[in-house]
């Protein structure tokens, strides 16, 4: 009779049947990181077998890495290749010509010059008058006579000896049209000129502009000042010529320009830039630099002023009245032609000759073409009718 499991019987002579079906037990060392064995124990042989396949992946994963990487490195190389291909080939071709430049990209744009430039060719800049050469540099114009005598301009030169600041702006004798208007002029000439300055800068041009609205030799009228030059296509700004007012303007970046503006016009004096007219950017130098005066650098910009009486306090003595144009640009001017006359037109283009046909090339059946020919006598009555007899009294009333 054979013993169970469950008869209480002897259980190492129960399993001593399965022990010679197990490998030797293996010392194995315990590596950094490896829980599962302590030093120097003893490793069955199924957890010794185990770290060769464990040796055998981490090889296989370097293996598949190198390549993977070999293989991304592959396509780039051969995409870079196509693209020098595609470029060297694109090099190669012939390269049309530009079309012509017209309109803005011509200089000759602004915002409604579609409409203003129609049928018409704008007049050029006056002799007294020097459009603003490029972005961010002012016009200039011709000083008028000198409204002084000798000594009273050497007075005046002698007291501003060194940089005086002007005055506030008053448009206390400006109506709410006016104000409103000044407004929108001033802040469109601070924020196309000088939108990315930081304050300092927006208000050195403010009281460019405001200065130029008190000086003799430009219009005494804040929009006046900033749109000067644009109906002779030579604007002293040139925001207002080179179609800059097309593109809609930043709402938060026109906001802080009217505010600039604002103040300004309520009297506030930016003194640094004294009695400055003119200014330019660190990139052109234009023509007038050399007869002006520097009064101080502000942001990007370099500002000058007149000299002699024409950069002194007593030459900006012009009360603001008022009287503002409709912001923005100002119509062009167009030559006015003289009315043709007959004889002009005669002159220009004369009329031309008929052809005379000789007798000789007449050919006969032609030859009495045109020539009256008497009328033949003849009654003009209807001819006689063709309805036979028994049919006259159709269509006659019975009764």
């Amino acid at each position: 009779m054979t013993t169970g499991p469950c008869d209480g019987g002897d259980p190492v002579r129960l399993l001593r049947p399965h022990l010679h079906s197990l490998p030797a037990a293996t010392s194995v060392p315990r590596r950094d990181g490896d829980d599962s064995a302590a030093d120097g124990l003893p490793v069955f042989g199924y957890a010794a077998a185990m770290r060769v396949p464990m040796q055998t992946i981490r090889t296989m994963t370097r293996v598949w890495a190198t390549l993977v990487a070999l293989g991304l490195a592959l396509t780039i190389a051969l995409a870079a290749q196509s693209a020098w291909r595609a470029i060297a080939e694109h090099g190669a071709r012939d390269v049309p010509p530009l079309p012509a430049p017209a309109g803005y990209e011509a200089e000759q744009h602004f915002s409604g010059a579609a409409l203003l430039y129609a049928d018409s060719a704008p007049i050029p800049p006056a002799g007294n008058e020097s459009a603003a050469p490029a972005q961010g540099v002012t016009g200039t114009t011709a000083l008028p006579a000198l409204p002084v005598s000798a000594s009273v301009a050497n007075a005046a030169i002698r007291a501003d000896a060194g940089a005086a600041a002007a005055a506030p702006f008053s448009m206390n004798a400006a109506s709410a049209l006016d104000r409103s208007r000044a407004l929108e002029c001033l802040t469109a000439a601070i924020y196309y000129e000088a939108a990315s300055e930081p304050d300092a800068g927006q208000s050195a041009v403010a009281q460019v502009v405001l200065n130029r609205v008190r000086h003799p030799a430009f219009p005494g009228t804040v929009c006046g000042v900033v749109y000067q030059g644009s109906e002779r296509s030579g604007c002293q700004f040139s925001f207002a010529c080179d179609g800059a007012m097309a593109r809609i303007p930043s709402r938060t970046a026109w906001a802080r320009a009217a505010r600039h503006a604002a103040m300004a016009l309520a009297g506030y004096v930016y003194a640094p830039v004294g009695l400055a007219t003119h200014y330019h950017t660190y990139a052109v130098t234009p023509a007038w630099n050399r007869s002006l005066v520097m009064t101080d650098v502000v942001g990007a910009h370099l500002f000058h002023r007149w000299k002699g009486f024409w950069g002194t306090r007593a030459a900006f003595a012009r009360g603001y009245r008022g009287g503002e144009p409709v912001p923005g640009p100002h119509a062009p001017l167009v030559r006015s032609e003289p009315p043709a006359t007959t004889a002009l037109i005669a002159a220009v283009a004369p009329l031309p000759v008929a052809p005379v046909t000789r007798p000789a090339d007449v050919r006969p059946a032609y030859a009495e073409s045109g020539s009256y020919v008497a009328s033949r006598p003849q009654d003009n009555l209807p001819p006689a009718s063709t309805v036979l007899d028994k049919w006259k009294d159709s269509g006659k009333p019975l009764f």
